[in-house]
């Protein structure tokens, strides 16, 4: 038993993302290592194919490489190529084989030129791409029939060294080389490169830094800081308008209360509701799971912008993202039983076994379902981000043997040591009966309010982080992201405040499940946009738009949850606040 404890965190250390890369060094000469990795449609980021699905010359005996969990979580198939850059070893015109191509394969060659297939490679691990072919339409070509699709059989590689080290590369397929894949013809094809070295100055630690550099254009990037200042003025003001005009109507209120005029009593009307504003919500386990994951997702995301902060996120590092994202879930459901638990215990002596089991699949659930049926269609299509047997079950026993128990120990912890929350005690027996109710004070309207202001003023940054996942942008700014999700988080908890005030004025006391929706209700706005974002971009086909959607509802699921758990945080304090100062009053 011990032994088998001993390999399986073997194993699951090898999944962290944090890699202690040492900096390569070579001789004139020397091998350097090169792979290829994938070829797809340049608009379809999800749709990769291994890199010999296409009849490239190839060794006699493909090797994978070994990947780590979040490689292969983002697609990445590596093998060995017949490519031989030794460091700082010119050629020219260097023959790489000579493939005879029948018509299928010259069928498959035009199919992905005629969808702007791109391969990736890594050399020293760093990332190079180039284009399979060109189309040539009808008025450009010498006969003017029709478009005609050409293969780039040549590929030129520029290489930059610093003393005995790799700083960057480019691929550059020739057009002036390429031959014409018109027709369903057998045909031979002859395979070279060449390559090219400089030397430069950059030194080895800022040869990442050109990838972040392509990332904003000066000019995109000054509207963004721009925007983004709009946005932060936007709030600032927003904040300062809605807390002037909060106080002022919150201090007339316990001033009439403690002064006691009965005449002026009858404006105040959320004071009568004070024996039912503490009273339990109703379906107490899932509202504690609902809690309870909110709270865990957001712990993750910031654990991420910590991880960020730290320089472990490169541009173009393979998986190191992926693997952070699940090794901080599986390692945060902890908190998502002790949340779970310790709320429903404050209320209920029983049923916080099932909350805490309900917050361990309340976004799990959902998220590993639309996972199967996406894998299921990326095995069908024979995609690199069809994750292999292997894998699943490695998943699956890591979320069996360290997530589950981790979620049981919180929730007992959560039980044992629940926190007293309660500002007021319920003291009716009977609910009281909620007047009738304007239709901008019910939950559509007051959702519809809550959700369009906080998107409003995260909408610039949303564009870019789904340019980013969707498209070959990269994401530079994670200072500017984390302020942006903070700015999010706190106009979620003073709208809620806000609207939970009005609610109460109204003598409505069932303000518990409607502050998680008014919370929540900024994801909804948020898969409006990514469906706008689709139908704006280029990315097409079941494949894509099956993980586009898929992948988008689970991401606008978590802000969902998060902002739904801040949302009542803020409310829960709120409330107990005042209630605490009337009773002292």
């Amino acid at each position: 038993m011990g032994i088998l404890k001993l390999i399986f965190l073997t194993n699951l250390l090898l999944l962290l993302p944090f890699q202690l890369q040492s900096a390569n060094t070579y001789n004139v000469g020397d091998p350097v290592p090169f792979f290829v990795n994938k070829i797809g449609p340049l608009h379809n980021p999800s749709e990769t194919y291994q890199y010999y699905e296409l009849a490239f010359c190839h060794p006699d005996q493909v090797l994978e490489e070994k990947e780590s969990l979040g490689e292969v979580l983002n697609g990445d198939r590596l093998a060995n190529a017949l490519y031989e850059l030794e460091f700082a070893v010119n050629k020219t015109g260097a023959a790489l084989c000579q493939q005879k191509l029948n018509s299928g394969e010259i069928a498959k060659f035009r199919h992905a030129i005629t969808n702007s297939f791109y391969y990736q490679m890594y050399y020293d691990d760093l990332p190079l791409w180039a284009f399979i072919g060109k189309v040539e339409e009808g008025n450009w070509t010498d006969d003017g029939k029709g478009p005609k699709y050409f293969l780039f059989t040549h590929v030129q590689f520029d290489a930059l060294y610093n003393g005995n080290q790799v700083i960057e590369i480019h691929a550059f397929s020739d057009p002036s080389h390429a031959i014409d894949v018109t027709e369903d013809v057998d045909v031979k094809v002859d395979f070279t490169y060449s390559v090219s070295w400089k030397r430069t100055s950059t030194p080895y630690k800022n040869r990442m830094d050109r990838y972040s550099g392509a990332s904003l254009l000066p000019i995109l990037q000054k509207t963004h800081w721009f925007s983004f200042v709009n946005s932060v003025v936007v709030v600032i003001l927003l904040m300062g308008l809605l807390t002037v005009l909060f106080m002022r109507h919150l201090k007339n209120d316990i001033r009439k209360w403690s002064i006691g005029d009965e005449d002026e009593e009858k404006e105040v009307g959320w004071k009568y509701i004070h024996g039912d504003v503490f009273r339990c919500p109703t379906n107490l386990p899932l509202f504690s799971a609902v809690l309870g994951s909110g709270t865990q997702l957001l712990t993750m995301v910031l654990i991420l912008f910590i991880l960020a902060f730290l320089g472990v996120f490169h541009p173009y590092s393979r998986g190191t993202l992926s693997s952070s994202i699940f090794i901080s879930y599986i390692l945060t459901t902890a908190i998502a039983g002790y949340r779970s638990a310790s709320f429903c215990s404050q209320y209920a002596e029983t049923g916080w076994e099932r909350s805490a089991l309900l917050a361990g699949i309340l976004f799990s659930g959902p998220f590993l379902l639309t996972t199967f049926f996406l894998n299921v269609l990326a095995a069908y299509f024979r995609v690199t981000t069809a994750l292999p047997l292997g894998t699943l079950l490695l998943i699956f026993l890591i979320y069996t043997l360290v997530a589950i128990p981790l979620l049981v120990l919180g929730g007992v912890v959560g039980h044992r040591y629940k926190s007293d929350l309660q500002s007021f005690p319920v003291t009716k027996k009977c609910p009281r009966e909620i007047p009738s109710l304007a239709w901008y004070r019910k939950t559509p309207a007051q959702m519809f309010l809550a959700g369009l202001l906080p998107f409003s003023a995260i909408v610039l940054e949303l564009h870019n982080l789904c340019a980013t996942i969707w498209g070959y942008k990269i994401y530079t700014s994670p200072g500017i992201l984390f302020v942006t999700f903070v700015i999010l988080a706190i106009l979620t908890a003073m709208l809620s405040v806000g609207l939970t005030y009005f609610q109460l004025a109204a003598e409505d006391h069932e303000w518990w499940w409607r502050s998680v929706l008014r919370g929540g209700s900024t994801a909804i706005f948020m898969f409006s946009y990514c469906s706008y974002f689709y139908a704006k971009s280029n990315m097409s086909g079941i494949l894509q738009t099956a993980f586009f959607f898929g992948y988008s509802a689970c991401m606008c699921y978590a802000f969902f949850l998060m902002l739904g758990a801040v949302s009542f945080q803020a409310s829960l304090v709120f409330v107990g606040r005042i209630y605490h100062a009337v009773k002292s009053e």
